[in-house]
Formats: C-alpha cells, structure tokens, sequence
C-alpha cells in the first residue's frame, strides 16, 4: 500500500548496490576501438552490477542469513524461444539485483532465485529504466497480514498512489483497496485470499487503461479518465510491511512499430564514403563488407528498440549506432553504439571480447555475452535520458548512466537529443543480417 510510504524520505536518495571487483574487472574490458575513427574522450564503464547470491533457507525472509556472494559463469534460461521471439525481457536475472535500485533501506537481497525482504522500512526496489506501455509478469508471495505491492510507471519516490503511480496492491488485509486494487484509484470487486502462498499477477498497461490478473483470471480492468494519468514510469516491487518475495519479472514492451518494411530500404539512406553492401533479402536488411553504415531518415531521443540480429561468421564485429548525428564521409558514426560482437575469451562468457554484444561500446561491456554466431538473437535497447540499459534474448546485459558533460556528438560527451539509428559494416569481414526493427518512442 503507499499510505505512508517514503513521506519522510528526501527526494532523490538512492540507495545503490555496488559491483564486486571481479565484475569491475569484466567492465573494463572495452579498450579496442570498434571502428576506424579516433577513440572516444571520456570512457568510463562502471555498472551497477550485484554479485550472485546462492543460499539456502525458508521460501521467504532470512534475508540477513544469505550466503557470501559468488560469481556465476552462466545465468538461467529466463525465457522460453517463444517469449524471446515475442519480445519479452527479463528484468530480474535470477541472480542479482542488476539493473534495479532501492528507495529505503529495506533489505533487498537475492535468495535461491527470489528477490526477498523482511526488514526497514517502507520502500522500493526499482528498475533504474523507466517503461511506457507494456505487459508485466511477477510471481510474488507475502506472509499473513503483511503489506507489498507492484508499483505502475511510477515516480522513483511516490507520496501520492493517486498521482505519483498505479500501485497493484498486494495486502489481503487492507480496508480500503484490498489486493489486487490499484490504490487510491480502483477496488477489486471481491476479496482475493492471497497472502502465504505464491501467486502470479499478469497486468497490461496501454494508454490509460490497465487491466490486471491473478493467476490467469481477470481482477481488474481500470481506465484513468483523471488528470494524474501516468504515461511512463519506472516498475518498483514494495516492501511495506512484513516478509516479501518476487520471481519471474518479465516485461513485454508494447506499442513498438517497424523501423523496416523487410521488402526495401525505404526510410534509410546509405552514409556517404560507405563501402559496404546493404541488401533486402528474406525479409531482412543484409550488410556486407565494410566500413559502411545504413542510416535512418527519421530521428528519436527516447525509445525501446528491439531487433533481431545474425552474425553470418565467427567473432565478427558491427554495431548499431543510436542518437547519431547525421553520418558523413569524414565522420561517419558519431553515436552511442549497441555494439555487436559474440566472441568472448578464455571460453569463459563474462570475458567478452572487444566489450560483447549489448554493450554501449567503450562506455560499458556487456556483462554476459549471451548469444551464439549463425544463430538469430532477439536485442533490446532502452533508452531514457541518460540511462541506457541493454537485454541479449531477453536476459539484461547492461545498464549504465553517461554521467558526462553534454556534448553534440556523443563519442564526447552526453546526447540528450534526438539523432539517426544506424547499421554499421564494420570490415570487409561483415557479414550480418537485421530483421523486425522496431521502436517505440518514450515520454520524457
């Protein structure tokens, strides 16, 4: 429930996790530039990266009672072919609190597979990247008469559940907007028994409307016809009071239209100078050769991108460059770059050769390198102000602030403003295919 929730806090406080070194070591593996031109000012590729935590123990609380952190080399299948093709991501990886920050000082940690709380007072936990319009899917459990919820495109710290959110209660006991209720707006229509057992919330937010179930049937279905209507926000798991627990967090980005028609390259224009290929065949766009790139006409600042890419060969290297400035022959690629390269060292994946795909090149390595050569992967890129956050087939590989001073071009600086999407040949080596470019623009 929000009643009372972070009234006292001072707006703005954040409580970050810190990356262990072995992590650290991993990020600062961009050295190698991914393109002819001079390397970029300003590299920095800290992550806000959470250690594995391995126990074992009561299926929720005894947070304080996890095991010493260690480092995995393989993270969980997340997701099903069929949800990865579908363009779900996973926002907890199983494993960690990657990609995720905390309001308060509740006790989020990770046990045997759980996001878990027990103690502090009210707060979140939050995704650090914000979402518009989408699909949500939380497994969660909360002991007898405790207090939690799944916060809606909410504010990083809400006082007001009436304007500041859409919060999907998780309170059996609550007099007002039981379980199931999104407070200070909406009440169930019968009491929903939830509370001591796992239960499974599915919600559809689009536009206005929100329409909630619990384990498969419908509990709410709610349009925001007032004047506090949230059109994007972050998604926060709350510990209010009592022992929580969430797993499976999934997202499906909705409202995403093509970029590509996968019959020609209308709306894209080849980069002055580029030597490299660019075809339409099979319904995707095939690039050849190099150096080159492929650019689009039309610009975004704030977007959810996602693609599905093939590297037709082994540790090849390309890239697709986002807010980008209009591409010349002299200056080709100035962009922040979602880089494109499935080697890794060692035979170990979190030692990603030439910083491994999802990373922002030479600002933050891919932490994992999911995906295989001659196989299709399904790539998600959000980007929101400067917040930049990454998923490889729907497992999150980067999450990273350009902490920088502003700059046009963004090889120097921060880049705020709307630029071109662009395909990059990176050698005469390239040979990669993109299908099912598509986008959705975010509110700021």
């Amino acid at each position: 429930m929000a009643k009372q929730i972070l009234q006292d806090r001072p707006v703005g406080v954040r409580c970050r996790q810190r990356a262990p070194a072995l992590w650290l070591a991993v990020l600062l593996i961009a050295a190698v530039g991914c393109s002819a031109e001079p390397a970029d000012e300003g590299a920095n590729a800290n992550q806000n990266v959470e250690a594995v935590v391995q126990s074992q123990g009561d299926p929720v609380g005894k947070a304080d009672d996890a095991a010493p952190p260690t480092v995995t080399l393989s993270p969980p299948e997340l997701l099903t072919r069929e949800q990865i093709e579908a363009g779900w991501i996973s926002l907890f990886d199983g494993q960690t609190l990657f990609g995720w920050e905390a309001n308060s000082n509740v006790n989020w940690s990770v046990v045997d597979g759980e996001i878990r709380a027990d103690k502090g007072e009210p707060g979140l936990l939050l995704t650090t990247a914000p979402f518009a319009d989408f699909e949500l899917r939380c497994d969660f459990w909360f002991e007898a008469g405790g207090n939690s919820g799944v916060f809606l495109r909410t504010l990083f710290d809400p006082s007001d559940p009436a304007r500041d959110c859409y919060e999907l209660n998780i309170c059996d006991s609550h007099p007002q907007f039981p379980t199931g209720s999104l407070v200070g707006r909406a009440k169930v229509s019968s009491p929903i028994e939830a509370e001591g057992s796992w239960k499974s919330y599915y919600v559809r937010a689009e536009g206005n409307r929100i329409e909630a179930q619990l384990d498969g049937e419908t509990i709410l279905e709610f349009e925001d016809d007032t004047d506090a209507i949230r059109a994007v926000g972050f998604i926060g798991l709350q510990k209010n009071s009592g022992a929580v627990a969430f797993r499976n967090v999934l997202v499906r980005p909705l409202g995403l239209q093509s970029v590509f028609n996968g019959t020609d390259l209308a709306g894209w224009r080849q980069v002055p100078g580029s030597q490299s290929n660019f075809e339409v065949t099979g319904g995707s766009i095939r690039v050849t050769d190099g150096p080159g790139f492929l650019e689009t006409e039309q610009v975004w600042d704030d977007f959810i991108l996602q693609a599905d890419v093939r590297v037709n060969g082994k540790r090849l290297n390309s890239g697709i460059f986002f807010r980008a400035m209009p591409g010349t022959q002299d200056a080709p690629s100035n962009g922040y770059e979602f880089q494109i390269q499935n080697g890794f060292e060692n035979g170990d994946r979190t030692q990603p050769a030439d910083a491994g795909t999802g990373a922002i090149f030479r600002r933050a390595a891919a932490r994992y390198v999911v995906p295989n050569d001659e196989e299709w992967f399904t790539i998600t890129l959000a980007a929101h102000g400067s917040r930049l956050s990454s998923w490889v087939n729907g497992y999150p590989v980067v999450d990273w602030e350009d902490t920088r001073e502003p700059n046009e071009n963004p090889r120097r600086g921060l880049r705020l403003d709307a630029g071109h999407i662009s395909l990059q040949g990176h050698d005469p080596t390239t040979d990669l295919q993109f299908k099912n470019l598509r986008l959705a623009p975010i509110r700021r």
